[in-house]
């Protein structure tokens, strides 16, 4: 069988790569110039191919292993590994996100140092943030706005409680004068579009829980929504991770999160798309009682449907190469 070379595997942008995976109970390995998975059953073993040059992550759950061959080919084609708990969450490191990252000496250079000339200054770091809050917000109002599938459970960022959110949202974003006060911003939005979405699914009883991790058959709606907004976030975070290895940024040079954690800019570039696609869905299939798979494969569906990857390389590229002059920060101040 003929070799691909590791320039022929990375011909797919990451930006515009579809699969996202999440394997448990298997083995990873390299066979015949291919990576497949391995499950084991007491009749027969099946194997399954995995298209790395399409792949922008892999997520390895419960009972997974993986070879050295396999992980240099993946390292080849650029794709992200990390294991995690079961239904992908959560994701292995103590608390922050942790990826084994391709090594490469050929990382692009122009997007770390742009981010690098803003980054250790104070002021113009909130104003990068700023620029991320705003890029939320549209992509929000964006994506529901035109999602057929969003209509029938009557989502309409025309009604007056998203209008009034979004303009507070708005308002105290450009006059945040620290990180902290973009935070309060973002968590009282993201309050009020929780109890939006429970109230269009008929989840009102809804109270976020961070550490949903019941196993239970009979779960109930709000056991799911929480487990389904937990395990979209997880893939969120495999994007912005590919997102930040592609462009070279590491992870640790937040603009919102704070310096204290690792992989704390793989959170802010994650939120980017979170409140748009993540969070309807996860109540919407609660609400219908979907299984685990079942959301899995919806939530990477909308991914592709929307765009969201190649979202995130935008948003990190213009601000990557922003200009934070004066001119350019008054512009930023009125929503410009």
């Amino acid at each position: 069988m003929e070799q691909l070379s590791p320039s022929d595997m990375k011909a797919i942008l990451h930006s515009k790569r579809a699969n996202l995976f999440y394997l448990e109970y298997c083995r990873v390995m390299q066979k015949d110039g291919r990576v497949l998975y391995l499950t084991e059953s007491s009749k027969e073993n099946l194997y399954y191919n995995i298209p790395i040059a399409n792949t922008t992550a892999i997520l390895l759950g419960n009972g997974t292993s993986i070879t050295q061959a396999a992980m240099r080919m993946l390292t080849q084609a650029g794709v992200l590994v990390g294991f995690c708990g079961g239904g992908s969450t959560p994701l292995y490191s103590a608390c922050e996100i942790e990826w084994l990252s391709p090594q490469s000496e050929y990382r692009p250079t122009e997007y770390v140092q742009g981010w690098m000339g803003f980054w250790f200054d104070e002021n113009r770091r909130l104003d990068a943030a700023k620029v991320f809050q705003k890029a939320r917000l549209d992509y929000v109002t964006r994506i529901w706005g035109k999602d057929n599938e969003l209509k029938p459970f009557g989502f309409n960022t025309n009604e007056e409680l998203l209008k009034k959110a979004f303009q507070v949202f708005e308002e105290r974003t450009n006059q945040a004068s620290k990180p902290s006060d973009l935070l309060l911003t973002e968590a009282q939005l993201t309050k009020t579009l929780y109890k939006y979405c429970a109230t269009q699914t008929g989840l009102s009883d809804f109270k976020r829980d961070h550490n949903s991790k019941s196993k239970s058959q009979q779960k109930d709606y709000i056991s799911k929504a929480n487990d389904f907004l937990n395990h979209g976030n997880y893939l969120a975070y495999g994007l912005a991770a590919t997102t930040l290895w592609v462009l070279g940024i590491p992870h640790g040079f937040a603009v919102m999160h704070g310096k204290t954690r690792r992989g704390a800019l793989v959170f802010d570039v994650a939120d980017l798309i979170k409140d748009a696609i993540v969070l309807p869905w996860a109540f919407v299939s609660a609400s219908e009682n979907a299984t685990e798979q079942e959301f899995r494969q919806q939530i990477l569906q909308k991914f592709t449907d929307h765009k969201a990857l190649g979202f995130m390389f935008e948003q990190v590229k213009v601000i990557a190469l922003q200009d934070y002059s004066d001119e350019e920060k008054a512009k930023i101040e009125n929503g410009e």
